[in-house]
C-alpha cells in the first residue's frame, strides 16, 4: 500500500522590502513520502521569494510535467515556473519553452555547485532563466523549523532573508547564480 502525503499548514507573513510585497498567505503543503523536511521548507522559502497573488504549489515530486510552484495567468498561460533541486538540462529547456520566466532553486551544497559547473554553459542563453542557490547550513536550519502547523514571518531586505518562528530566526543569503534578463 502506498504511503500518503503528510499535510502541513503554514501561515506565512511576508515582508519583502526589496520587491515592496507585503502579504499574509495561509498555505497547505503536501509532503510527499520521499520528500525531506528540508525540501518542504525550501518549497516554502521559494514561495516567499517569488510570492504573488496567484502563485501556487504544483504536484512537484509526484509529477514530471508540473513544477514545484507556478504562477499562471487568468487565461492559463504559465507566467512563472519554479523547480527545486538540480533538474536536467532538457527539463529546464522545456520549462523555458512553456513559461515566461523560470526559476531554479538549488540547495544541496557542493552537489549544487557541481551541477551548476556542469550545466551553466548550456543554460547561459536562456534569458528567462534565474538560478538561485541556498546555503546548505541554512537549509538544514529551515528543516528543523518544519512543523505540521506553522506560523512564520519572512523578512526579505537587501537580498537577505530571515525566516522567523516563535522560538528562532534563520538567516539566509541566497546566491544568484543567474538572473533572468
Amino acid at each position: 500500500m502506498a504511503s500518503k502525503a503528510t499535510i502541513y499548514k503554514a501561515e506565512l507573513q511576508i515582508s519583502d522590502m526589496d520587491r515592496h510585497y507585503y502579504a499574509t498567505h495561509v498555505l497547505t503543503l503536501a509532503q510527499h513520502p520521499s520528500e525531506t523536511d528540508e525540501r518542504l521548507m525550501v518549497r516554502l522559502l521559494a514561495f516567499a521569494l517569488h510570492a504573488r497573488e496567484r502563485l501556487e504549489f504544483g504536484r512537484g515530486v509526484s509529477s514530471d510535467d508540473e513544477p514545484d510552484l507556478w504562477l499562471r495567468s487568468l487565461s492559463g498561460e504559465i507566467e512563472l515556473w519554479i523547480d527545486l533541486g538540480q533538474p536536467d538540462e532538457a527539463r529546464i529547456r522545456r520549462a523555458c519553452g512553456r513559461a515566461r520566466q523560470v526559476a531554479i532553486v538549488t540547495y544541496s551544497g557542493r552537489g549544487a555547485d557541481l551541477w551548476w559547473e556542469k550545466t551553466a554553459p548550456a543554460l547561459a542563453r536562456l534569458d528567462q532563466l534565474s538560478v538561485i542557490d541556498l546555503p546548505y547550513a541554512a537549509v538544514q536550519e529551515l528543516g528543523r523549523m518544519a512543523e505540521r502547523n506553522m506560523t512564520l514571518q519572512c523578512l526579505i531586505q537587501d537580498g537577505q532573508v530571515q525566516i522567523i518562528d516563535a522560538t528562532k530566526t534563520t538567516m539566509i543569503e541566497p546566491l544568484w547564480r543567474k538572473r533572468a534578463t
